[in-house]
């Protein structure tokens, strides 16, 4: 799977392209339409939109590092540094809510807080039966947790988009980037796909 980041000056969330999460690998019974969008401002950082067709989310949290993977979920996970063996998690729920660490695996892993000087801002909107989290990530705090990137046209990094909800009325767990194992498990970088800077 590739997903195109638009290199830009301002967002323009429509002109902006799609990664549809529609790989739902485990149970068919709850598939909502969602997808994420993600872009690299000059000069900033990238800014990261996610959205979800779900009219009545379950939405439980509203702290920095609560389960809000337990309730109706959007994730980003991303390996920014090709050189480094780190990933960040980044998962949020319709309240902007927010759980991150970075990490090599399930079990090592370190929050973010410890890590970086400034916590992203994640703002949330609902409307027209969808709901939507947007957060930006800055090149500084990405250097903070991967070390010096340099972002030029055609840099490759790897990541997934997920939405899920482990605890909600019925659990669901989607993925852009397809996962071939038995039982879920978004922590698995062997099936990232590549985002490509243009």
């Amino acid at each position: 799977m590739q997903y195109i980041v638009k290199r830009t000056n301002v967002i323009d969330w429509a002109d902006i392209p799609k990664a549809q999460i529609n790989s739902y690998v485990w149970g068919k019974e709850y598939t909502p339409e969602a997808y994420a969008q993600l872009a690299m401002i000059n000069g900033k950082g990238f800014v990261l939109k996610m959205t979800a067709f779900e009219k009545d989310p379950l939405t439980r949290y509203s702290n920095y590092g609560d389960p809000v993977y337990t309730d109706s979920c959007l994730e980003f996970f991303v390996s920014f540094n090709n050189k480094s063996p780190l990933y960040m998690n980044f998962e949020m729920n319709s309240a902007g809510a927010f759980l991150s660490a970075i990490r090599t695996d399930r079990k090592n892993k370190t929050p973010i807080d410890q890590v970086v000087t400034e916590l992203p801002v994640v703002t949330s909107e609902h409307k027209d039966g969808c709901w939507t989290v947007e957060v930006e990530f800055s090149f500084a705090f990405i250097e903070q947790l991967f070390g010096k990137c340099t972002f030029g046209n055609g840099y490759t990094f790897k990541g997934n988009f997920y939405k899920c909800g482990d605890e909600t009325e019925i659990p669901h767990f989607g993925s852009w980037s397809p996962i071939s194992l038995e039982k879920p498990d978004f922590h698995r970088p062997e099936f990232f796909g590549t985002l490509t800077i243009m």
